[in-house]
């Protein structure tokens, strides 16, 4: 396996935590929509802390402004859930 490859199952596993970080109900699989939408975007912005789960996490987090439309729309609804699922408990 290439460095390049090495480094894209990387991120796209960081992609993966991150999601399942930001998703609603504890436990819940990682979307394939957060996937699809916020893939490019990790790249771009946040492609100098792969493999550091918890560094692209917060890269992600910090750079919300920058990232598109369809990413955003996608951490925005994991987000509001996540607060409802805190306020049921």
């Amino acid at each position: 396996m290439t460095f390049h490859n090495t480094s894209r199952i990387a991120l796209l596993f960081a992609v993966a935590s991150a999601a399942t970080v930001l998703a609603a109900p504890p436990g819940l699989a990682f979307s394939s929509e957060a996937q699809q939408m916020c893939t490019g975007d990790a790249l771009r912005l946040c492609g100098h802390e792969v493999p550091n789960v918890q560094r692209i996490t917060a890269c992600m987090v910090r750079n919300r402004a920058q990232v598109s439309p369809g990413c955003r729309a996608v951490m925005d609804r994991e987000h509001a859930a996540r607060r409802r699922a805190a306020t049921d408990e």
